[in-house]
């Protein structure tokens, strides 16, 4: 597995995600040339935006980077609400 995630064409290094936008871009100005793509913010204030394509195969990465969540445990039932 590689390191890096290429989002446009740029390679991004995968430590340096600091966050991925859920929603595609939209500020309803006339000439946004964002509008549509997802924001990937990078570490040092640096952005780079990616097509729906794109953010999911960065966030796919990132689970395999990371690991994932792993299994969830249904079967653990102490009466406490799960957060």
């Amino acid at each position: 597995m590689s390191i890096m995630c290429r989002i446009d064409d740029k390679l991004i290094p995968l430590y340096r995600v600091m966050w991925i936008a859920a929603i595609p871009h939209f500020c309803g100005e006339e000439d946004c040339v964002r509008e549509g793509f997802y924001e990937i913010k990078l570490e040092q204030g640096e952005s780079v935006w990616a097509n729906s394509d794109e953010r999911d195969k960065m966030q796919q990465q990132l689970d395999m980077w990371q690991g994932g969540l792993g299994p969830t445990d249904d079967s653990s039932d102490n009466g406490e609400d799960d957060w």
